[in-house]
């Protein structure tokens, strides 16, 4: 479908008009008001469950007609479970601190002038998102918690599940009277909506692209609007020499299949050379019972001969699949080289007992998230603690990592006085 890109325009300033008008009435909404709307709209995802997963089964149907991946397909399917999850999220959400109660910094000028920072919303955020209809249910109760208001667009592959979601949340927040305005998706599929935020300076304060590759290279190229990125995420585990076998059997093995189609998946296995002929084939044979395959430079193909061969450029792709790609390294600086040349610094691993290589590793490597010993597949807000998260942010500008409430306001400053004039 193409539309005209002017129908695509009007819509988008007419909805951003509203979102603004939205956000001025959340940012005055005691954080109770919000925290309830934000436990109504999960009533009304539990409620809806039913019409969720039905409208999400037409998306999947339309998919499978296409031939997507495995993985995607993944990606894109809902269950009952799954919404029950969307919905406990926002729960989640709601249970935690208000991030608009914040003073963040105080401190009194020698004319007794009292400074304070205090944390301000964004305001109207735009979210372009692809595949996993979740994101819009996360999206829309972050940014409620953190009075933003948030125009959704999310893959043309999840528009009905994104539709049915979206009729939930507004049930949810209507039920307790919060503009509904504050939570919006474009009425129809067509790319012109994308390049409409994209172009929309002084209606949307903050993009933020949540997808593949291409997607957010779009976004930074042809956005007029502050973008807060994600890029692909292409994460590595590393081996170390001083690794014990059992843990880095069990990590390698969650951080790469528990689920192979999220960006904090591991791509990349690293193994140091004094321990690879060893330990590599082991982990490969447990990689592959669970469905795995591999494609592994010439080291790693002397120790196990029938890895299929590493092509120019494996070591640069994110697989988002039951793929993974292997190297054998000579120890933790060759480790730091290797992703520093091919990672996308989202988020890199060590499994080491050795504590000062760890150090050395995580301080090198320039990830936005880096761990020792454990999976790469605890790069998630809710694994942080964030109660749900936006995006992973890789950019080096405003947040890094999960972004989170705190991650979602900026802030003013308000300066009291008892009568002071400037000399």
């Amino acid at each position: 479908m193409h539309i005209d890109t002017d129908r695509a325009t009007d819509w988008l300033r007419s909805a951003a008009t509203a979102a603004r008008a939205a956000t001025s009435a959340l940012a005055r909404l005691p954080g109770e008001t919000r925290d309830a709307a934000l436990r109504a709209a999960a009533r009304a995802l539990r409620a809806a469950s039913d019409e969720i997963v039905a409208a999400n089964a037409r998306d999947l149907a339309a998919f499978d007609a296409a031939g997507g991946t495995k993985a995607f397909r993944d990606r894109l399917a809902l269950t009952p479970a799954r919404v029950a999850a969307m919905a406990q999220g926002l729960d989640d959400i709601a249970d935690l601190p208000d991030p608009l109660a914040r003073v963040l910094a105080e401190w009194t000028r020698p004319n007794g002038l009292v400074m304070r920072r205090v944390a301000q919303p964004i305001g109207v955020i735009g979210m372009i998102y692809e595949s996993r209809p979740n994101v819009g249910a996360d999206a829309a109760g972050l940014c409620l918690k953190a009075g933003s208001a948030v125009i959704l667009r999310g893959g043309s592959d999840s528009f009905h599940s994104a539709r049915a979601i979206h009729a939930a949340l507004i049930a949810g927040l209507a039920s307790v009277g919060v503009p509904e305005a504050a939570v919006q998706i474009p009425p129809e599929t067509d790319r012109a909506y994308v390049a409409a935020m994209l172009g929309a300076a002084g209606l949307i304060d903050m993009i933020i692209p949540r997808g593949g590759k291409s997607l957010v290279e779009r976004v930074q190229r042809e956005a007029r609007v502050p973008v807060l990125a994600h890029a692909e995420g292409l994460c590595h585990t590393y081996v170390h020499a001083a690794a014990e076998p059992a843990m880095a059997r069990r990590i390698v093995a969650n951080a790469k299949m528990r689920r192979t189609g999220i960006c904090g998946a591991t791509e990349t296995l690293l193994i140091d050379a004094a321990v690879a002929p060893a330990l590599l084939p082991l982990i490969v044979a447990d990689l592959r019972a669970l469905g795995c395959d591999f494609r592994a430079g010439p080291r790693a193909r002397a120790i196990v001969p029938d890895l299929p061969v590493a092509e120019p450029g494996t070591f640069d792709t994110e697989w988002l699949d039951s793929v993974l790609s292997v190297a054998v390294v000579d120890d933790v600086d060759h480790a730091i080289r290797h992703i520093l040349a091919h990672g996308s610094e989202h988020t890199d691993a060590i499994i080491t007992e050795d504590a000062a290589v760890a150090a050395h590793f995580m301080n090198g490597v320039d990830s936005a998230v880096a761990m020792w010993n454990a999976s790469t597949q605890f790069c998630d807000g809710g694994e942080f603690g964030f109660g749900a998260e936006i995006g992973i942010a890789t950019g080096r500008v405003h947040a890094r990592g999960p972004v989170g409430l705190e991650q979602l306001t900026t802030f003013r400053y308000h300066v009291l006085g008892t009568g002071q004039t400037r000399p």
